[in-house]
């Protein structure tokens, strides 16, 4: 959600382009939030949790229902995504994640959800500063990402063929499995993705596993196998907190 420039502005706001992860995924990055936000205590405001890069509100939606009780904000730049978001979800703003772009105090969000946002970045060390910004210290930060060194990806470029979820071109699919263009700028191993959350002021909790909706299905059993190795896993879930001042 950086502002991207004008050509990759109309690919994003194209409807034929993805804009949410499945609700499996969804599913369980609200899981993994639910248990280290603890039970919403009676008298206690409710937490608020923003769904940065919310796109048309489905994750948001899904996620909702393991979080009630708190108070869940979707945010986008999109224009279309937010007019498809606020007929799921009851609060859905726009934002963007450069020099201040999201409207809201410092320190004012308990969580954020960050889901297969990073890797359409042009700018994601400013998207992670804006996102402490926006944290109060001790925040939850819950990111997804697809892993570049996904099972698949490490035979694939053995064979020398371009690794799932890496784009070479806007417009059509090259040198590797599959045929839709998603927008992918950049990619992150398991350990990359550990140290970039703590050179942008986060200490990482906990990196997880989960499985890719478009694995072939003969091989999906696999795919879940492998969410036990978070490194080989196809998409990586990382449990992040704002480090204190």
């Amino acid at each position: 959600m950086t502002r991207p420039p004008a050509k990759l502005r109309d690919f994003y706001e194209n409807p034929a382009v993805p804009v949410a992860s499945g609700a499996a995924r969804s599913r369980r990055q609200a899981r993994l939030l639910a248990a280290a936000l603890g039970p919403v205590r009676s008298g206690a405001p409710p937490a608020t949790i923003l769904d940065i890069g919310c796109g048309d509100g489905s994750a948001a939606a899904t996620a909702a229902e393991l979080l009630t009780g708190h108070r869940l904000i979707g945010v986008d730049w999109s224009q279309d995504a937010l007019r498809r978001a606020r007929t799921r979800i009851p609060c859905a703003v726009r934002g963007e994640l450069t020099g201040g772009g999201l409207p809201f105090a410092a320190g004012s969000a308990d969580a954020v959800l960050f889901s297969e946002v990073i890797e359409h970045l042009v700018d994601p060390d400013a998207a992670l500063d804006e996102l402490r910004r926006v944290l109060r210290p001790g925040g939850h930060l819950m990111l997804s990402t697809p892993n570049l060194a996904a099972w698949y990806n490490r035979g694939l470029l053995l064979a020398g063929v371009q690794p799932v979820f890496s784009e070479v071109s806007m417009r059509r699919i090259h040198g590797r499995p599959g045929t839709q263009v998603v927008g992918h700028l950049r990619l992150y191993t398991a350990r990359a993705l550990r140290g970039f959350l703590r050179a942008s002021g986060f200490e990482v909790v906990r990196i997880a596993g989960a499985p890719y909706h478009d694995v072939p299905r003969p091989l999906r059993p696999l795919d879940r196998a492998a969410c036990r190795v978070p490194s080989l896993a196809s998409i990586l879930l990382a449990h992040a907190r704002r480090a204190g001042e």
